[in-house]
């Protein structure tokens, strides 16, 4: 019998020199948007996980990582395959906003952190984006 464990996987929220943050659809989440990111590597701390992620995945190199939130999603109907995962979610800056994207990417945009929960963000993201805008709202 096989024992299977929670997948850890990272993502970024990551915001641009035009101080909009991006959102890619990809082919994983059923057509829903996100961040991008993906599993960690044996041995890989985190903050290395997520720049190798987003480079792979998008072309960014990534400054000003800092821890966002962390999250469950267990058997969601939101993956497009059954999954248990662990999602730990960091804030970054990216210092230009040209996506070169590999095969998981979609479509991407550069938006409003208000427009972004105006796109079909899957759950997970919508909890992200809503703590980055209540962050914002802190500082000021």
């Amino acid at each position: 019998m096989q024992t299977k464990f929670p997948l850890a996987t990272v993502g970024a929220l990551v915001t641009g020199p035009s101080n909009n943050v991006l959102i890619v659809k990809t082919t994983k989440w059923r057509g829903s948007w996100g961040v991008p990111g993906g599993k960690i590597d044996w041995g890989e701390t985190l903050e290395t996980a997520v720049k190798r992620e987003l480079k792979e995945e998008v072309g960014l190199d990534l400054s000003e990582i800092r821890f966002a939130v962390a999250q469950e999603a267990v058997l969601s109907d939101e993956f497009h395959k059954d999954a248990h995962f662990i999602l730990l979610n960091y804030y970054a800056v990216s210092d230009h906003e040209i996506i070169t994207p590999n095969e998981e990417i979609e479509e991407w945009a550069w938006v409003s952190p208000q427009e972004a929960l105006e796109h079909p963000i899957n759950s997970y993201t919508r909890v992200l984006i809503e703590d980055y805008i209540s962050s914002l709202t802190l500082k000021q």
